[in-house]
């Protein structure tokens, strides 16, 4: 397995006063009104005449001797937010593409906090700037970037500088979540992404847990080891633990980690959608790769993560239609589809967070084809039993730009569609509300505490390049479970 990722880690980013005379591509930032930076070399009314105008996002490329500086749009002048900054940042980064040293005021523009800008910024260029390399013997196509400067004031430098530093980290992790969830499935297994999580463990300030199938089977972990029974790969479920010093609350993950989903006896069409399975264990990526980097950002939240991991096969020995699973809590549930497998193996991770008693519990999952028919490519839906810690998940959901839109989690119409007449429940309800009823399948396994549910499967990938996501995997939720993390407060 290769690792693109590392390429955004290893961008030298600094601050600095002025672009440096390495840079050969240079963003400067262009509101619909006001000056002209001088150093377009272009006037208003010349870049008007070339069709900027200067809104949010549009890019103008002005040749310069051995570069390029590019006019950046920011719109009206004090108007744009950090998730502007970010987009734009993203368009400048795809127009100075063939540029391996890049410099830009955008950190610097009025209407955002320097420090906040700054994070989004380096975002928005490094995550713009991300290629999948995987197994390509050409590499052509993968990123030039290797140094990116914020040109900052003398009163905004230092913050700049911090902002820049976090904005990497940040853009880091969720660069690793897409080396996961690109790579093919031969390539990481179970096994291989536990192995993975001790390796980061080690470097990253976390006690790392794995458990095999042994384990899981002693520990009565039903549904991992049922949807595991068609497969030659074994499960695995890693449990990593980041316990600062004196924390300020214990914040509880599970990750939806299916290596590949074929659907199982259930088996799905041959087509796009199944090509994509490969990416069924995007919600342990975002899990893994956001406790990746908990230390570094010195994260006062105790956090406690498992991701659940195994394939979805069908064979001789795989799970059948009618056949009844005993999860961790002792709930049977009986099956009547077996490409509703996610929800089976979070069962079991949720089933175990509650024994920790954390002050609250999020999953992730790339869970239902219906969060994608009711809200798009775009946005995910979150439900829970705590209103608080939705409105929390949204709070950071506006903050990171990963949108999320809260569905409701209506037991009391939709309950009744999980009857089972052998076992406590099934593990579908039906044709319709199929995010609603997965969710409400998984709170049976939270207890009293409070709990949140994000359905990914929507938002998991892009087919084209778009703002700061490239063709394939997106890492989507690792930007904001590390943000929840930072700033998580234990629901009342």
């Amino acid at each position: 397995m290769t690792d693109a990722s590392a390429t955004v880690s290893d961008v030298a980013v600094s601050t600095a006063r002025s672009a440096p005379k390495a840079a050969t591509a240079v963003g400067w930032a262009v509101a619909t009104k006001g000056a002209v930076p001088r150093q377009l070399g272009l006037s208003r009314a010349a870049l008007e005449a070339n069709g900027f105008e200067g809104n949010p996002g549009q890019v103008l490329a002005v040749p310069n001797g051995d570069g390029v500086a590019v006019a950046i749009g920011v719109g009206e002048p004090g108007a744009i937010d950090a998730a502007g900054l970010r987009s734009a940042a993203a368009a400048f980064a795809r127009a100075a593409s063939k540029h391996a040293q890049l410099a830009t005021n955008l950190a610097d523009v009025e209407g955002v906090e320097a420090k906040v800008a700054a994070q989004a910024v380096t975002e928005g260029v490094l995550l713009a700037s991300y290629r999948y390399t995987g197994l390509k013997n050409d590499a052509k196509n993968a990123s030039r970037l290797v140094a990116l400067t914020l040109v900052a004031g003398p009163k905004t430098e230092k913050d700049v500088d911090k902002g820049a530093q976090r904005g990497q980290t940040i853009a880091s992790a969720a660069a690793f979540a897409r080396e996961l969830a690109n790579t093919p499935p031969t390539h990481l297994n179970a096994t291989d992404i536990a192995a993975k999580a001790v390796e980061i463990g080690a470097e990253a300030g976390l006690q790392v847990e794995v458990f095999n199938k042994n384990q899981l089977e002693q520990m009565g972990c039903g549904g991992i080891i049922g949807v595991n029974r068609g497969s030659t790969e074994p499960p695995r479920m890693v449990k990593l633990t980041w316990s600062p010093k004196s924390p300020t609350g214990h914040l509880a993950l599970v990750g939806k980690g299916i290596m590949y989903d074929s659907g199982g006896i259930s088996l799905k069409p041959s087509d796009n959608f199944h090509q994509n399975m490969k990416m069924d264990m995007s919600g342990a990526a975002a899990v893994l790769a956001t406790m990746s980097v908990l230390k570094e950002l010195k994260v006062k939240t105790k956090v406690t993560a498992w991701l659940m991991c195994t394939d979805n096969m069908p064979s001789g020995s795989a799970l059948k239609l009618g056949d009844v699973l005993t999860m961790r809590n002792g709930k049977t549930v009986e099956i009547h589809n077996t490409d509703a497998e996610g929800r089976l193996v979070l069962a079991d991770g949720l089933s175990l967070a509650v024994e920790e008693a954390p002050d609250a519990i999020v999953d992730i999952a790339t869970l239902t084809g219906a969060a994608l028919v009711a809200l798009g490519e775009s946005i995910a839906p979150v439900l829970g039993t705590s209103q608080a810690l939705v409105d929390q998940l949204i709070e950071r959901s506006a903050a990171t730009d990963e949108p999320l839109w809260q569905l409701p989690l209506d037991s009391k119409r939709y309950r009744k569609l999980l009857d089972s007449v052998v076992a406590d429940m099934k593990n579908i309800g039906g044709p319709y509300g199929g995010s609603i009823t997965a969710s409400i399948f998984l709170s049976e396994f939270v207890g009293d505490i409070p709990w949140a549910h994000i359905d990914m499967a929507g938002p998991m990938m892009v087919g084209a390049d778009d703002g700061i996501y490239a063709k394939g995997a997106t890492g989507f939720g690792t930007r904001l479970l590390i943000d929840l993390a930072s700033n998580f407060s234990p629901p009342l």
